[in-house]
């Protein structure tokens, strides 16, 4: 591990967290020192040897140790709401997000990448996509170019944004789904995994299947 590397705290200490923290591990960026999560089985356990402390009350007890950075290590499959709650109250602690590059993932020099992003192994983000704050592009996924994804969009393992897509704040974007260019999908939609999304996705709709169709709501 770099000892001249950023200490940093994870908010949620699920399966998430346990990919990113063996992420940060293989690249040094970044040395994890303490996870918070809410779930009292798991506080007094570690993941990698970084310490499970507690939940949401023991927040400033490790800004008073001078940890200045976190992450969010939360990554879920449907609803990114418990995401964006846990980086705002990351950043009301007066703490500096990190953004999170696994050593294989590609990042274009010429596409923008928001605070607090995480880009896991083999993803690709091409030139002239934007990605907000605390975007997850997991394992294998793929953003093309010119793709804009806004805040805490979660886009799973293997899914495909084909060119000039919108996503909107808080969407999800299933394991092994593809999005048509030109596409926009909604704030907090839910396309499930392995859909073929074909047109737009109304905010807060959820839709699945080939070709997407509507489901009901999240």
């Amino acid at each position: 591990m770099n000892d001249q590397a950023p200490r940093c705290l994870l908010l949620g200490g699920g399966g998430h967290a346990r990919v990113l923290i063996d992420g940060l591990l293989e690249s040094g960026a970044a040395r994890p020192v303490a996870i918070l999560d809410s779930d009292p089985a798991k506080q007094g356990t570690d993941i990698y040897g970084v310490p499970v402390l507690g939940g949401d009350d023991r927040l400033a007890e490790v800004v008073g140790q001078g940890v200045r950075h976190f992450l969010v290590g939360l990554g879920g499959v449907r609803h990114n709401q418990p995401r964006a709650r846990l980086f705002a109250q990351g950043l009301a602690a007066g703490l500096t997000p990190l953004t999170f590059r696994h050593p294989t993932a590609f990042q274009s020099p010429r596409a923008v990448v928001g605070q607090g992003c995480q880009l896991f192994p083999l993803c690709a983000v091409n030139a002239g996509a934007s990605l907000g704050q605390n975007v997850i592009v997991n394992s294998q996924a793929l953003v093309e170019h010119d793709c804009q994804l806004a805040d805490h969009v979660h886009l799973a393992s293997g899914a495909r944004l084909c060119s000039t897509v919108r996503v909107g704040t808080g969407a999800h974007i299933g394991a092994g789904a593809v999005v048509k260019q030109l596409v926009t999908i909604g704030a907090w939609a839910v396309v499930g995994a392995g859909a073929v999304v074909l047109a737009d996705v109304p905010a807060g709709a959820l839709v699945g299947g080939v070709p997407a169709r509507p489901l009901g709501q999240p």
